[in-house]
């Protein structure tokens, strides 16, 4: 083979490999919109009932009937739990059409990400979906993991590691801000009290969330939202929620499992995972083909919540793949019901 015929090969390789990634965005990021928007309308529906299972089943309803409805061959990873707990979109049901030519995807899913403020009516709860490529995404378990995530400018200048007080003075170098400056997003939780202490002390503000740390990881990779930064421990599957975001955003998480107690940590060790291992971005986003929708069921500050009008419904999403280095806000208007009319107003 000459070497010209070598670089043409080498070209061609190139540009089918560019043109897949192209295809499984542009096959990919509408469908995550839709099944994210019709999840939430649905959720909309029984938000402010005070009813947390009844909120977290119609998000999931209709998640589950609009990922049947794709022309994947899907495998939940990051789920509602496992089967036996529960019947919706549990860790390993398959979803999809399932036929010739489907895309095979991992898919991570919050159908409801915040089901104890949604039920409130309280600010910031999300339905979250990602997908990648078979073994694209972190299988977690459903134990907690400690998080710290930042956004892309600070992405090589903190350490989970390091003294709380040492990443606040990186991040606030890497993004030209004093410390006293900055907005760190905490869980309201007991086990935070000493994090919120040494946060304070080093002289950063704190924002206390009471559920939904994905749409906080949006938030600090996301300029104007005024979050420079998540820490503290979460749920683990909402950290490989949050990796899939960080990685097509430029931001970066760095995640340690915390099991809670010794069937967790068994469970951990039994899937390969180390509890006392550092896992950053790459680890548990690790696929090359990625896409990622969330849509506000209540209102946030970076999402609108969903509003119903006669007829129809409005709403608002980010959505993002890895390759396209897109970000789109998207606010759509549905006529749910036949003959719905609707005076459109911005």
């Amino acid at each position: 083979m000459t070497d010209e015929t070598r670089m043409h090969s080498s070209d061609e390789r190139a540009r089918s490999g560019a043109a897949r990634d192209d295809d499984f965005e542009r096959a990919l990021v509408l469908d995550t919109v839709r099944v994210t928007e019709l999840a939430a309308i649905a959720a909309s529906r029984v938000v402010g009932k005070g009813l947390e299972d009844l909120v977290d089943q119609a998000g999931t309803d209709a998640m589950r009937r609009v990922l049947n409805e794709l022309d994947i061959d899907g495998e939940i990873v990051i789920g509602e739990g496992e089967r036996d707990e529960a019947p919706m979109l549990y860790i390993g049901e398959r979803l999809g059409r399932r036929g010739p030519g489907a895309w095979p995807v991992d898919i991570a899913v919050d159908p409801v990400e915040g089901t104890g403020i949604a039920a409130r009516m309280v600010n910031n709860a999300v339905t979250v979906i990602a997908l990648a490529e078979k073994g694209g995404l972190f299988q977690a378990p459903d134990t907690y993991m400690e998080k710290l995530i930042v956004p892309p400018p600070a992405v090589d200048v903190v350490d989970l590691r390091w003294p709380v007080a040492a990443n606040l003075a990186g991040l606030a170098q890497a993004m030209d801000r004093k410390v006293e400056d900055l907005t760190i997003v905490i869980l309201d939780r007991p086990r935070h009290e000493q994090l919120l202490r040494e946060v304070r002390a080093a002289g950063s503000r704190v924002k206390l969330i009471g559920d939904g740390d994905v749409i906080a990881a949006l938030s600090a990779a996301i300029q104007g939202t005024n979050v420079h930064a998540v820490m503290g421990t979460g749920g683990a599957p909402e950290g490989v929620l949050a990796a899939a975001a960080m990685k097509c955003l430029g931001g970066a998480i760095q995640g340690r499992f915390a099991p809670r107690n010794d069937a967790e940590r068994e469970r951990l060790e039994a899937m390969g995972a180390d509890s006392e291992r550092v896992y950053h971005t790459a680890d548990l986003a690790p696929g090359d083909h990625l896409v990622f929708s969330a849509t506000g069921i209540t209102d946030g500050e970076l999402l609108r919540g969903v509003k119903f009008f006669r007829g129809g419904a409005r709403t608002h999403t980010v959505t993002m793949g890895y390759h396209s280095r897109v970000v789109r806000f998207s606010d759509a208007i549905h006529l749910l019901d036949d003959g719905a009319r609707v005076t459109i107003q911005l």
